[in-house]
């Protein structure tokens, strides 16, 4: 039974890491979307909009936690492998790091053709305004959204795995997804949002600080492989001091990791749906990023999902 579990992990993620989201191929977190966006039309208005907004959001995780359990458990009287099958399917719809490193991937090469394709490019994945974002903030939106979202991507997945299974694994996607839908401090979701945002920062406290973690020793591998290294101050420290550095209680934490290993910064203003929103530096060497950060940027976090795959195992 404990060789089946690990199994599917290595063949869920080994899914992932060679195809991605296929664009053809139907992914529960669409149909997430618009869940919530059908109660969200319906129930953000008016008054109780934070007390709305809760029942939303527990709902809406239980439920999928629950689903899935039910799911699973028929189809295992069914035929183990038949449930394997599908744990296979669900870890595979739950891990984004390929088509996060391709998203950003992108994002520079569009960048290279003109300033416009790279805005437009990097919009994909941000959820800051894009239409005024210099060279270097597109540059920079992109490798921190690939620090934030190997968190939720997948370190956050697996480490959710590891603790309550695949139900567990999936519902976090269905909190990842409530807070990238209304879990912002925009009028319009400020009051509606409220518990979405706040489960998700309980959600990601711990796999965030695992991820930055993860990078650093990713880094430390990848200078024993003989990559070449850009950083020259202790990097533990620099994680500490520069992690808290954010709006949110989490995303700061691999953002820090990753411009420590980059020696380079991250942050400042950012428009949000109109409204400028103000965020602290993270590092200070305010150095222009280019290709050549991309490629280092790309092997650590692969390097910090190879080791977070193993310590599943652990967990």
């Amino acid at each position: 039974m404990i060789l089946l579990s690990r199994l599917t992990v290595i063949i869920g993620w080994l899914l992932d890491l060679l195809l991605g989201d296929p664009a053809w191929l139907p992914h529960p977190v669409v149909a997430f979307g618009r869940w919530i966006s059908f109660w969200e039309h319906r129930l953000n208005h008016g008054s109780h909009r934070k007390a709305k907004g809760a029942v939303v959001a527990v709902v809406s995780i239980g439920l999928v936690f629950v689903l899935t359990w039910l799911l699973l458990a028929a189809v295992s009287n069914i035929s183990e492998w038949i449930s394997m099958g599908l744990a296979v399917v669900i870890i595979f719809f739950c891990l984004a790091g390929h088509t996060l490193r391709r998203e950003v991937r992108d994002v520079f090469i569009a960048l290279d053709r003109s300033l416009d394709d790279g805005r437009r490019q990097v919009a994909r994945i941000v959820g800051r305004d894009t239409a005024r974002l210099s060279a270097q903030e597109v540059r920079t939106a992109a490798l921190e959204t690939l620090a934030e979202n190997l968190s939720d991507g997948v370190v956050a997945p697996l480490f959710w795995l590891a603790l309550l299974g695949v139900p567990g694994m999936l519902a976090y996607k269905m909190v990842n997804t409530l807070d990238s839908m209304i879990g912002y401090r925009s009028e319009r979701y400020r009051d509606f949002g409220c518990w979405a945002a706040r489960i998700d920062d309980v959600a990601n406290y711990v796999p965030a600080r695992l991820t930055a973690l993860l990078m650093l020793l990713g880094y430390r591998i990848s200078l024993l492989s003989g990559i070449k290294a850009t950083h020259r101050e202790a990097l533990l420290p620099f994680v500490r001091r520069y992690g808290r550095c954010h709006a949110s209680p989490n995303s700061g934490w691999p953002e820090a990791a990753l411009a420590g290993c980059l020696d380079c910064r991250f942050g400042g203003t950012h428009d949000y749906f109109g409204e400028a929103v103000e965020k602290p530096y993270i590092g200070h060497n305010a150095r222009p990023l280019t290709t050549a950060d991309l490629r280092v940027s790309l092997r650590l976090c692969l390097v910090a999902e190879v080791l977070a795959v193993a310590l599943t195992f652990i967990i």
